[in-house]
């Protein structure tokens, strides 16, 4: 067993409380929780934390998608991600699927492929994006960091 998996992991919120996935782990179904989360191994299934903050680490490897109140992406996503609040693209991330969210923050480096769509109601469910008018690219993003 890898120690990385039992490591305790630095506080990444203000609480110093958040759950973590290590590395070596390979999960298939779903994951639903209430406290933050950090993933840093593979996942293929649904990840529902509705009120809750979830990290993709940099070693992580999601195929799913994904319902949170805030998701902050360093590690590759194939999925559709739909955060309440906000969702970060850091300069390690690549994600392909579609972003539904209030805020946005994707930083020069980062690859996306997909549509993004802004919903200020904070209200959107993990099925209302299919008729939505947005923005979409095939290419790795350049933008500067900004949110929208």
């Amino acid at each position: 067993m890898s120690n990385d998996a039992l490591k305790p992991s630095e506080p990444l919120t203000p609480s110093g409380s958040i759950a973590r996935l290590g590395s070596f782990l390979h999960i298939k179904g779903e994951i639903t929780g209430s406290e933050d989360l950090q993933i840093d191994g593979t996942v293929e299934g649904l990840v529902q934390l509705d009120e809750k903050k979830l990290i993709v680490g940099t070693s992580a490897k999601l195929t799913t998608d994904i319902i949170a109140r805030e998701i902050i992406v360093l590690g590759s996503v194939k999925g559709n991600l739909h955060a309440k609040e906000r969702i970060e693209l850091k300069k390690e991330a690549s994600v392909q699927g579609d972003l539904t969210t209030a805020r946005i923050l994707i930083e020069e480096g980062a690859y996306f492929k997909g549509s993004i769509e802004i919903d200020r109601t904070g209200e959107k469910t993990a099925t209302k994006h299919a008729n939505s008018t947005s923005t979409s690219t095939s290419t790795p993003a350049t933008v500067s960091p900004k949110s929208l």
